[in-house]
């Protein structure tokens, strides 16, 4: 894994007269991949079940136009 930065910056004001210092860390590129890995997972799996409930719904009220539209995008979600 890659170190983490820290930074500072230093900026003066003119009213008070003082430094002030900002620190920030850099986020690792590790953790930032891991997370967008999650957040993607999660949306796709919400989407897929969003989609099922749709379409669960159209054999319900056997509303065949809808089923066949859905089951059109539905197959994007097929591995």
């Amino acid at each position: 894994m890659k170190k983490q930065v820290t930074s500072y910056v230093l900026i003066r004001y003119q009213f008070p007269k003082r430094v002030a210092i900002k620190a920030k860390k850099e986020v690792p590129y590790e953790i930032k991949l891991a997370a967008r890995l999650v957040l993607d997972e999660l949306v796709f799996k919400w989407n897929k079940d969003a989609l099922e409930e749709q379409i669960n719904q159209a054999i319900d009220q056997k509303d065949y136009q809808a089923f066949d539209t859905l089951s059109k995008k539905y197959t994007k979600y097929l591995k």
